[in-house]
């Protein structure tokens, strides 16, 4: 050891908070979408930080043969599974969600509720 050393504290990449917080959705009913398509719900049981889970009660979704990007209506039931990490898409809840209005769409074809062309009202004013 060196007489006159001084000691250097080097910051170590120590372990960071997950960017999802999947523990409020423990034992809850949730939705998951993974590359290429495939989509099932479940009940969470559990996770880790590479957002592997593990689902309880699972369903999938199958999807319309002539249309890989629409679902057809039919469900096939998988029971208890484990969903690697990299092959997930979205994870989302199965209650709370809805459908928005899309924000980007254009409003000039758009027709308020008395009938009349909301983008021509609005060019008039």
């Amino acid at each position: 050891v060196f007489p006159h050393s001084t000691m250097i504290d080097i910051p170590v990449a120590g372990k960071r908070d997950s960017t999802l917080d999947l523990a409020r959705h423990t034992d809850q009913r949730i939705r998951v979408r993974f590359q290429g398509g495939r989509e099932v719900t479940g009940v969470l049981k559990g996770y880790d930080p590479l957002v592997n889970l593990v689902l309880d009660e699972c369903v999938e979704y199958l999807r319309d043969p002539e249309d890989s990007y629409s679902l057809s209506g039919e469900t096939r039931n998988l029971g208890l599974i484990v969903c690697r990490g990299t092959s997930v898409m979205l994870v989302a809840p199965e209650e709370g969600t809805q459908e928005i209005a899309n924000p980007f769409t254009d409003d000039a074809d758009a027709v308020d509720e008395d009938g009349d062309d909301a983008g021509a009202t609005a060019a008039t004013e």
